[in-house]
């Protein structure tokens, strides 16, 4: 009964037996794999976060030896071919931070674009010192005269000083050398001549239409209501604040607005764009077109062939997966600005 029972169970691990060994190295043949891949990735990690604190690195090494060659410049004594030399200085320093967007930590490009913005803040200060000061005269003036349509009316120093001070977000200082001012329901232009590497205002304007061709240094808009504004491409930074049911234009290193709401945008920017405190603003990529154009891109320093349209950073909306309510893509058969123009 014993013999029968043992030749049983060695019959029965026999016919086992065989089933159990095919079985057993698939499963360690997996596990193996599975520890190859999880070896392999970890690896992977480890070599591309050392690739991003390389180019860090270089980043903030690179970025403190020209910040601080541009500082040097702005701090002496003033001159035309110091301030030539610091703003190429700032384009260096546009040009690599653009190029480091893509591993850059979110606080690091802001640290980066508050500094870059302050210092050409300093350098539209240094410019305006350099301008001739006009020299004081009293002029008669006729009533009728005072109300007509010269554009230019309102002195565009007295009323950027009127508004609020954006200088600690990193806007530029309020020597504003030419721009509009409270007018209403006016066409409003200015030529590439009027201008070249100026910093522009646009202040108080309700439904005007306003073509900028050209291009300038800095382009701020404050306080529009229902205006269209079109504006070449601008070598530096455009700020919006305060504004309502506008169109905008605008070719850029840099762009913020804050305080805006139901706003349409044709852009192009080099860097990504900030939201502050908007809602109901769209954008679409830059399409407007004019006779020059071309040179004035040129003039900036612009690289047409980068466009950030539709990369938008709101300061108010902190959700990584979930889309910002306050913003949104304009669609393609509302985007002919060309024909708007």
């Amino acid at each position: 009964m014993e013999g029968v029972d043992c030749s049983a169970v060695v019959a029965d691990g026999a016919a086992g037996a065989p089933r159990d060994l095919s079985l057993v190295p698939e499963r360690i043949q997996r596990r193996e794999q599975e520890r190859q891949m999880e070896v392999e990735r970890r690896k992977q990690k480890r070599q591309d976060q050392e690739v991003e604190e390389e180019k860090s690195g270089f980043f903030a090494a690179a970025f403190a030896r020209e910040r601080a060659a541009a500082e040097e410049l702005l701090r002496g004594e003033a001159s035309a071919e110091r301030l030539e030399e610091a703003a190429n200085r700032l384009q260096g320093l546009q040009k690599l931070l653009n190029d480091s967007v893509l591993f850059l930590a979110a606080y690091d490009l802001r640290q980066g674009q508050a500094a870059l913005a302050q210092l050409q803040a300093t350098l539209t200060e240094r410019r305006q010192e350099l301008q001739p000061k006009k020299r004081f005269a009293f002029k008669a003036r006729k009533k009728d005269a005072a109300g007509a349509s010269q554009v230019d009316a309102t002195p565009v120093d007295s009323v950027a000083a009127s508004l609020p001070s954006t200088k600690e977000e990193g806007a530029p200082g309020l020597s504003w050398a030419c721009g509009f001012s409270n007018l209403e329901s006016q066409d409003l232009e200015k030529r590439a001549d009027e201008l070249h590497q100026r910093d522009i205002l646009l202040s108080d304007l309700t439904n005007c239409t306003v073509r900028l061709r050209g291009n300038p240094n800095t382009l701020r808009l404050a306080k529009a209501r229902g205006c269209k504004v079109l504006c070449g491409p601008v070598s530096t930074s455009v700020f919006l604040e305060d504004c309502c049911d506008c169109i905008l234009a605008v070719a850029c290193q840099q762009l913020r607005v804050h305080t805006t709401k139901d706003t349409r945008i044709f852009l192009q920017v080099t860097s990504r764009a900030i939201v502050e405190d908007c809602s109901g603003i769209q954008f679409a990529p830059y399409t407007w077109s004019y006779l020059g154009i071309d040179k004035d891109f040129q003039d900036s320093g612009l690289d047409r062939s980068r466009n950030n349209w539709d990369h938008v950073d709101d300061f108010n909306w902190l959700a990584r997966n979930v889309p910002s309510p306050n913003w949104s893509i304009l669609p393609e058969e509302e985007r002919d600005i060309q024909g708007r123009a």
